[in-house]
């Protein structure tokens, strides 16, 4: 593997590199960074865990200079991957004056004013907030040379088009742009056509999507049962673990039990607020706690090296969302574990998603000797759904509850807010996804199976 002295980086970065720890470039950073600093685009289509976080940052902080006001623009879809993006360019930068400003919404404007104000070179910001600043003028892009859209897929699911063409269009022409994302469906492609010139594609086989270095396993079992089967699975576990559940609801419910059961447990869910939030992940990268639960919006915007097993508690709704939660182990070249929990009412769903699946998963009922024995009004075809799609399914709402309110101790840093549905972007709300993908998932009474 290319060493990241060869690649031509200044020896404030390479220090920085150093002191966490790396010295060999990851395929995607061998790749990428000698084209960025040639002043080209690029399309870089990577995994999770496959290191492109360094591969803008290294080649933008290569080319930025300290003091000379705003030149380097990352935009990414949630305040959980903005603040991880911004933590790992102040790492690789320690060393060489390049100052950092994260802006998303959740956060008083005041405290992302100061920041500004001290003068920063380098913004990383959810697409919302930032037009909130390009508007009141706290935030200027004339002088922006590097712009990196990060996660691209999901700002066009999440209904960010239009504000990322607003900011586009505000930028000056001559710039170098990066794209990246985790898959590339035609959307992606057609933006970059109308924005990055003549762009350099690094688009990885799909077969890198199936989670390779990940054992795959699931246990078809009814929905009532999940909580036993989730105990037995992590019990013997010494890393950490995250709980992947469908709704904040469950969120909630599966974080309280493990909380009651003696599990140093935190969550992560819309309806926190963004301190809480914060004080969560905090909590669960430093290695306080063992386990997190979450939703899918912080999914992208988890990085931590030690997970060892993710439990998929509920089928996600969309075939490509099963990677990206799966992604969260394995990291950087490491091996981990996945395992899903799928109930009679969200077998069609589950078997949507192994359609896409490249390496061979491990069947728990078989292996456990636990029987499978569908209802006959459940054992219906899979439903029709378009790639990546989401359609509404039928299944369970809440889960068993654990008591009414909305706390589960003091570990969990839990408790109530004013918020309502899974934070994104303080402006990304009832804006018109990118497509006709406007359809939600519909949850009705709990099933008894």
């Amino acid at each position: 593997m290319t060493k990241f002295k060869d690649l031509g980086l200044k020896e404030e970065i390479l220090k920085g590199i150093h002191e966490m720890g790396f010295d060999e470039a990851f395929p995607i950073q061998e790749a990428v960074i000698p084209v960025l600093l040639t002043g080209r685009d690029v399309i870089g289509q990577a995994h999770t865990g496959s290191g492109k976080t360094a591969a803008f940052a290294l080649a933008m902080l290569q080319e930025i200079k300290p003091k000379k006001g705003i030149q380097g623009l990352v935009m990414a879809p949630t305040r959980e991957l903005a603040m991880q993006i911004s933590g790992e360019i102040k790492k690789f930068g320690k060393y060489t004056g390049i100052r950092v400003a994260t802006v998303y919404g959740g956060q008083g404007m005041g405290l992302q004013l100061d920041a500004l104000d001290r003068g920063v070179e380098i913004v990383v910001a959810t697409p919302g907030r930032l037009i909130d600043h390009l508007k009141r003028g706290s935030i200027e892009l004339g002088d922006i040379t590097h712009i990196v859209l990060d996660e691209a897929d999901t700002m066009l699911d999440m209904g960010f088009i239009e504000d990322i063409q607003f900011i586009l269009d505000l930028a000056p022409e001559e710039r170098v742009m990066s794209l990246y994302s985790a898959t590339m469906p035609t959307t992606i492609l057609r933006l970059s056509e109308e924005y990055l010139k003549n762009p350099k594609q690094f688009l990885l086989d799909a077969d890198d999507l199936s989670g390779e270095g990940i054992e795959q396993s699931f246990l078809i079992i009814k929905d009532r049962d999940k909580m036993k089967y989730l105990i037995d699975f992590i019990k013997p576990i010494k890393g950490q673990i995250i709980v992947f559940c469908s709704t904040k609801y469950r969120t909630r419910d599966v974080a309280k039990f493990l909380h009651q059961e003696k599990f140093d447990t935190v969550a992560i869910e819309g309806d926190m607020s963004q301190s809480r939030r914060e004080q969560s992940m905090s909590k669960f990268r430093s290695g306080k706690v063992d386990i997190l639960v979450a939703t899918d919006v912080a999914s992208r915007g988890i990085d931590v090296p030690r997970v060892e097993l993710v439990v998929n508690y509920d089928v996600p709704n969309q075939e490509m969302v099963y990677f990206h939660r799966i992604g969260r182990t394995a990291r950087a070249g490491a091996k981990g574990r996945a395992i899903t929990l799928v109930s009679y009412s969200s077998v069609g769903d589950w078997n949507l998603v192994k359609r896409q699946i490249k390496v061979d998963l491990k069947d728990l009922n078989k292996e456990m000797g636990i029987e499978i024995s569908i209802p006959d009004p459940l054992k219906r075809q899979s439903p029709s759904r378009r790639y990546g799609g989401s359609q509404s399914r039928s299944g369970y709402s809440r889960g068993p509850r654990y008591g009414s309110s909305g706390g589960y101790g003091k570990s969990g840093g839990y408790g109530k807010s004013g918020g309502s549905g899974d934070a994104r972007d303080d402006r990304g709300g009832g804006k018109k996804r990118y497509g006709d993908r406007s359809s939600k998932n519909s949850y009705g009474g709990r099933s008894r199976w």
